[in-house]
Parts: structure tokens; sequence; C-alpha cells
């Protein structure tokens, strides 16, 4: 499934002027999707509709879905009920966000409602399995984890990996989002929040990226949603850049690789994990190029404890017309979390790039090219063997 980005905003905490601001901007980033709370917000039934309808109107402007978390008692505020969802659709809403379950007979009825208003969930094995024993499609509505404002209480992370797990056995079709924060100044959101809103509590200060691409590194999660407001346009581009799907196909890819994928030694089907390099300043254009360009990169399956190892760029540079010429690095040993490339010293082996996971000699043979720096370093730890790799500059 292609993944899509959404953010969140609160109409009653900030004016809709800035709110279309953002919007505006975060269009250009590729986001789709709007996440807002209904039942947050005080006014009487009237000045909650007139709330929610401007917004609406403001991001169907910009090209954005909008998605509104209600519960039944926002239902029985607004005069509506599973059966009689005409209120919602008077606003133009695109999708509702159930934050507790009618059961299985109720929310069978919320999803065949008449309006075509997509319905979402919580994050709960067992909804998504009451509606398929009652013949739902699973493509036919969504299911989204919580977010979560009070520092040191959101998901642990097992717990997060686990639950998706259970609920893509339910259908591999069935669509989970998930919440990362933004780590701009002054954020905001429900109940007070200034520490962010994320699903996971391990993710919280992370730079958002990051965020993100750890919880794509599980294989589970579809799409990302921005938990607080506003973040910057730099992470918007930087999540821009971890959403973008390669572009790269297997009858582009070098003769060598591509014999290895026809004779199925290795699988491009699969996502790609993404992992991001702080560059040394002496890194050669040459080196960059087969950092950045050369796709995949992954490891086979038979490293040592000591390294990662993508071996498969030597079959290109290790090649005579080819050169990376051994430049001196100062220090005895490569520490953990330095991003090496053997150089022509051990012209055999040319070209493969390495990442250190138990410090090693620094024997002439390979040169320091950069640096995962220590929260990277738990995004390392989510790539197995046969992954496939892609690297982004720090």
């Amino acid at each position: 499934m292609k993944h899509e980005l959404g953010i969140s905003v609160y109409p009653d905490l900030t004016p809709l002027e800035e709110i279309e601001t953002y919007f505006e901007l975060a269009g250009r980033y590729g986001v789709s999707r709007v996440f807002s709370s209904m039942f947050s917000v005080d006014g009487t039934k009237e000045e909650v509709l007139d709330y929610f309808r401007k917004l609406i109107v403001a991001a169907h402007k910009n090209n954005l879905k909008v998605s509104l978390d209600v519960n039944p008692s926002c239902f029985e505020k607004m005069g509506a009920t599973p059966e009689d969802l005409s209120v919602f659709k008077s606003i133009d809403v695109d999708i509702l966000r159930m934050d507790l379950s009618y059961g299985p007979k109720g929310d069978t009825t919320l999803v065949k409602n008449p309006y075509g208003i997509t319905i979402e969930f919580n994050n709960s094995p067992a909804i998504v399995k009451g509606l398929m024993e009652n013949g739902m499609d699973p493509k036919d509505f969504l299911v989204c984890h919580n977010f979560y404002p009070q520092r040191y209480t959101a998901m642990k992370w097992d717990k997060f990996i686990d639950k998706n797990k259970e609920l893509k056995a339910c259908s591999r079709d069935l669509r989970i989002g998930a919440f990362v924060s933004s780590n701009a100044e002054n954020t905001h959101g429900v109940w007070d929040a200034v520490d962010g809103l994320p699903t996971v509590e391990r993710l919280r200060k992370l730079p958002i990226d990051l965020q993100a691409r750890m919880i794509l590194a599980t294989g589970d999660v579809d799409d990302i949603l921005i938990g607080n407001a506003f973040a910057t346009e730099e992470e918007f581009k930087s999540l821009q850049e971890v959403l973008r799907e390669s572009e790269r196909r297997p009858d582009d890819l070098d003769p060598t690789l591509k014999m290895l994928v026809d004779y199925g030694i290795i699988s491009l089907d699969k996502p790609v994990k993404k992992l991001r390099v702080k560059l040394d300043p002496e890194v050669t254009e040459k080196e960059k190029e087969v950092l950045f360009h050369f796709f995949p990169h992954l490891e086979m399956g038979d490293g040592s404890e000591w390294i990662w190892r993508t071996r498969i760029a030597r079959f290109k540079y290790s090649q005579p017309n080819e050169e990376i010429k051994p430049r001196k690095y100062e220090k005895d040993m490569f520490e953990v979390g330095d991003v090496v490339i053997v150089n022509d010293n051990y012209k055999h082996y040319a070209g493969e790039i390495q990442i250190v996971k138990i410090p090693i000699v620094n024997d002439g043979k390979r040169n320091r090219i950069g640096h995962l720096d220590e929260d990277e370093y738990q995004m390392m730890e989510l790539v197995n063997d046969g992954d496939l790799v892609e690297f982004l500059e720090k």
C-alpha cells in the first residue's frame, strides 16, 4: 500500500486563518489528510458544527481529506446514531474516527452508511474481527492508534509491534495509522498537550522523520499522522523524503544485481528501510555516489557480529575502471555507528558499504564516510537480513 501522510489541527485553539496557511504548507509536501478532535471542542451543537464546517471547506480547498474524532457522547450531542450520520454529511466530513465502539452490529451499520463516509476504528483486533465476522471487507474501513499527550504514558514499542501484527493477521488489506510528533517550538494539541502527541513513548522526542522511519520499518503501518501542530517546513521536507517511494525498478538495476533478482537470490518485493547518515567533510563525490545512488543496499544474511555489510555495490565499484581512493583516518579503531566504504587497498571488495556494530581495527582498507548518531542507531536495529536499505543525508 502507498503510505499517506496526515496532520492534526485544533480549530478551538488556533484561528482558522493560521490553520489555512498550515493547510497550504502541508499540501505542498504531500499531506493528504487532516485529523481533528470533534468531541474535545466546547460549544453548542450549532457552534461545533460551524467550527468544523469551516475547517472542512478550508481543507478541501487544499485537497485534504478530513477525519474527525468522535465518540457516543459526541454522537448524542450532534443528534447522530449509527443508523443516521446525516448531521456529519451536512458538514461534508470524509472520515469519522470512532474513539469507542458501538459493538459489532453498530460498527457494521456505521461502515455500511449510505453517505460514503469512511469509518476509522481504534486499534482493536476485537473490533476488526467483529466487523469481518459480519461480512465487512477490511478495505472498507480504517484503523488508527491513539496519541498520548502526557509524557511517559504512550505505548510500549513491543506492544505497538505486537498489536499491529495481530491487526494485520486479520487481513493484510487492513489500513493502519499511527501518530508521530513535531519537535517544533510552541506546538499545541488537545488537553493542553505540550510534550507532543505520539503513539509510542520511545519515539516522543526523536526527530520526526526518524519516528516515521522506525514506524514504517515495522512493515505493518500504512499511514503516518502528525499529532500536534504546527510542524515546520523542514519537518515536512524530511517526511516527504521518507515517504517517497523508490522509483528504481528491476530493469534499471546493475546487471549483477538484476541476475540475483532473476534467480530469486534476493527480492525487491519489500519495503525500503531508510537510514540517515551524517557525512564526514572529507567524503568524496564517488563515495556519495555509492552510498546514495546505488540501489538497493542490503545484507545478504551471512554477516558477522562486527559489521552490517552490503556487498552488491562491489560488483560495480571493484572494476578496473572504477576508483575508491584510500583516505587516511587518524583513529586506530572504527567505532559503533561509523559508516565506512572498502577502498582500493582491498580492490576485490572495493565499494562495499559497511556499518560498524562492534569496534573494528582501522587497517587502511576502509574509508570512514560518515556516522549514524545515537538516535539513528535505533533505526539500524530494525534493519534485518535481506531488508532493502536506502541511505539519506542527515
